[in-house]
């Protein structure tokens, strides 16, 4: 707070300002040798009264944290120590009562639903910390698990009685799981508050204690319950059981990265789990609830510097249905394991991450220890494998410049030397661009396409190495050129197969259609945008079918001289070629249907726009020109394919020389493509559409864009029969509603729905 300039004695010295003190006998005042000592109440009860009410002298040492340090000092918002008049500052709660079996049930139940709230991203100091047992069991720190308990004395024993013995040993696998899974984040991508919140206030979560003993402890308890049965309530025990399974097979579950080369041994626990859930739910009715085991005050004793919160309070409904989820999603994020090949890798990767709702970030972070732990590929390939692997199938089928052989030549002059060498080489620069497409998809939506925007800049530099990598090899090995005709008409021309540079424009094209359609994904686009991105969607994937019938042209060629050089191939290489045949197919679907269906919904967004259906809000501080800069920003530093300039952009959104009607026609004959694209994309096998693994999510995804079309040749007629009844293009009795990517048919195809008023 600035100082308004009023004079005061310079001896006040550094004091906070407050009410004077009242007057009465003077006590001694302290003192040290070489320190003087007065009392300066009375100057100062005297400087206070020359500043006017709101006026503050600050001295100049007084710092921003002590200043905010102050304001927080009894604020009940603010400051973790302030407690209400008549309120006790400790929990008095008695962690050494007995338990009725009922209770034991309600609060493990309520440790579900606190467990599953710091899963979606809620701190521990307002879910699991802020039970007064997880708090006993924590502090002091436990050196070994016989520390481990509720009450710590000579008279611990005389308190334990059996439920609490089943409730500790359920609390302690709870906290053992919770460390492995905070481990797990902590080691992979991920993104701190946005994502998950990894901070233990200086808890331990039992990281020095084996999971073997913590098993044992379960056991035993378990045995307890089953020496109860016929003194208590036999369905609430079993009730008590079954959680107790549950713990035990969560710490197992947390465990499976280690059996990566076994893969039913890493299903296992998921697998229990999901059977014994059902029955878990079915029995939350006999659980009661102790609310006051759970408290707020106990943030007071977390290593924080956060103020206060309330604690998160999320229904066991809501819990459950997101356990049930974090097992579901764990079971199915195993089957990563088993590799076919990159492009049926980089499938399941994209359709799991692409479920709605998303995976856990527990899950999430799994599936990246999966992918890259020890720097190995699913704890058996290595990054060249996998490179290579996809190299075979896109650009370099059964290539010479994948064989190994090359490796052991040492002679400088051997064109294979320079093959292994300068392969090697693009390897090295590849490796970083290329491993970053499955982490990113890895993480959140929204991350996804932020982290996209700035890796494709690396794909742009790979693609100028690369090019001259394939130069090199292209010199060194006297490899001829082909012909190549172009389906855009233009004259045929020769050119040579480049193909580690025609890898790297591929994924690049990918990644930049990636972002555009993530973009209608994430509502970061206006309605009245919409035909603008559409337009350049389709810009993007015209690139893309060309590239691919480049691509595909020196497949071809490879493949027959393949076929003529060997009377009997081997059949590694006839899987190769026949592999990398049916991705030219595949990708030459994939890139027809984006681009004809992305036609197809420009025209339809340019025509409802002109006939003032959808209509531009008012943007004082805004322009067209402006927000073209903004959604183009990402593409600006890329060379290839060229941003198109504005000029071209407002031309190809609007097509002044075009009618409406013809818009509507063109836009007819586009969706026609689009559905025969989408319908021959559907009949295509696991292995033909590279989707072993996850082929049910991949074929669900592209019924979905089916719909999309079938909803856009709905909205196209309803225009056109409106347009021929009416004398007014103006009024036309249409209303048109844009629906949000979680209504639409598909994320990435956001279909207008347009109805007679």
């Amino acid at each position: 707070m600035a100082d308004h300039g009023k004079s005061v004695p310079d001896d006040i010295g550094r004091l906070s300002l407050g009410p004077a003190e009242p007057e009465g006998p003077a006590e001694p005042l302290p003192s040290r040798k070489g320190i003087v000592v007065f009392d300066i109440t009375d100057r100062f009860s005297e400087a206070v009264k020359t500043l006017e009410p709101g006026e503050i002298v600050k001295d100049g040492f007084f710092t921003l944290f002590e200043s905010v340090s102050a304001l927080e000092i009894m604020d009940p918002k603010m400051d973790s120590g302030c407690i209400k008049p008549g309120d006790e500052i400790e929990e008095l709660y008695d962690v050494s009562r007995p338990l009725l079996p009922e209770e034991v049930l309600g609060i493990i139940d309520q440790l579900i639903c606190h467990e599953m709230s710091w899963h979606l991203g809620y701190p521990l100091s307002q879910t699991l910390f802020t039970s007064v047992y997880v708090e006993a069991l924590l502090m002091p720190p436990p050196k070994d698990l016989d520390e481990a308990r509720f009450f710590r004395g000579s008279e611990a024993d005389a308190h334990n009685t059996p439920m609490l013995q089943v409730f500790r040993a359920y609390c302690l696998g709870m906290l053992k799981a919770c460390g492995y899974v905070n481990d797990r984040i902590r080691y992979e991508h991920y993104y701190e508050e946005e994502d998950f919140v990894t901070n233990t206030y200086n808890r331990t979560l039992l990281t020095h204690i084996p999971p073997k003993s913590v098993q044992e402890t379960i056991l035993a308890a378990e045995e307890v319950l089953y020496s109860q049965k016929g003194s208590e309530k036999d369905d609430v025990l079993d009730a008590i059981m079954l959680r107790l399974q549950l713990r035990r097979i969560f710490l197992d579950a947390a465990q499976c990265s280690q059996h990566m080369k076994n893969l039913d041994a890493a299903r296992a626990p998921w697998k229990d789990a999901l059977a014994i859930l059902p029955q878990i739910k079915s029995t939350h009715s006999l659980a009661k609830p102790v609310d006051e085991a759970f408290s707020a005050k106990l943030q007071m004793k977390l290593a924080s510097t956060m103020p206060p919160r309330p604690i998160v309070e999320l229904s066991f409904s809501d819990a459950f249905g997101h356990l049930d989820r974090l097992f579901r999603d764990g079971l199915e994020v195993v089957d990563v394991i088993e590799y076919t090949d990159s492009q049926c890798l980089q499938t399941f990767v994209s359709i799991f991450q692409a479920k709605k709702p998303q995976p856990l970030v527990y899950i999430r972070t799994l599936l990246q220890t999966f992918l890259f732990n020890e720097m190995e590929v699913l704890g058996s390939m290595s990054i060249r494998q996998l490179i290579d692997d996809d190299l075979s199938i896109i650009t370099l089928p059964a290539s010479p410049l994948l064989d190994r052989d090359n490796d052991a030549i040492e002679d400088v002059d051997d064109p294979r030397f320079v093959m292994s060498s300068q392969m090697e080489l693009f390897r090295q620069r590849a490796a970083q661009p290329f491993l970053d497409v499955l982490r990113t998809a890895c993480q959140n939506r929204c991350r996804v396409r932020r982290t996209l925007c700035h890796s494709i800049r690396d794909w742009e530099n790979l693609q100028f190495d690369a090019e001259e990598i394939d130069q090199i090899i292209q010199v060194k090995t006297n490899e001829r050129p082909l012909t190549h005709q172009s389906s855009l008409g233009t004259a045929p021309v020769e050119s040579h197969a480049l193909a580690l540079s025609s890898w790297t424009y591929l994924y690049k094209l990918r990644k930049m259609e990636e972002i555009v359609q993530l973009g209608f994904e994430l509502e970061v686009y206006q309605p009245d945008e919409l035909a603008g991105m559409y337009w350049y969607l389709n810009y993007l994937a015209k690139s893309r079918v060309h590239h691919t019938e480049r691509v595909k042209t020196f497949i071809l060629h490879r493949v027959a001289t393949a076929r003529m050089q060997a009377e009997r191939m081997d059949a590694a290489t006839e899987k190769q070629l026949h592999r990398s045949l049916a991705y030219i197919r595949w990708a030459m679907l994939d890139a027809a249907v984006t681009w004809e269906l992305s036609d197809t919904l420009s025209c339809l967004y340019t025509v409802l726009h002109r006939l003032d259906l959808i209509k531009s809000p008012k943007r004082p501080y805004s322009d067209d020109q402006l927000r073209y800069e903004v959604r183009m920003k990402p593409f600006a530093a890329i060379g290839l394919p060229s941003l198109p300039t504005f000029q071209d952009f407002t031309v190809g959104t609007t097509q002044p020389e075009v009618t409406t009607e013809e818009l509507l026609e063109y836009g007819e004959r586009a969706l026609i493509g689009a559905k025969k694209g989408f319908e021959a994309l559907s009949k295509l096998s696991e292995e033909e559409s590279f989707s072993v693994g996850s082929h049910a999510g991949w074929l669900a995804d592209i019924k979905n864009g089916l719909k999309s079309c079938i909803a856009a040749g709905i909205a196209m007629s309803t225009v056109q029969k409106a347009l021929r009844k009416s004398k007014d293009a103006k009024d036309l009795g249409l209303k048109t509603e844009v629906p949000p990517p979680d209504k639409a048919y598909h994320e990435w195809w956001i279909v207008p729905r347009v109805a007679p008023i």
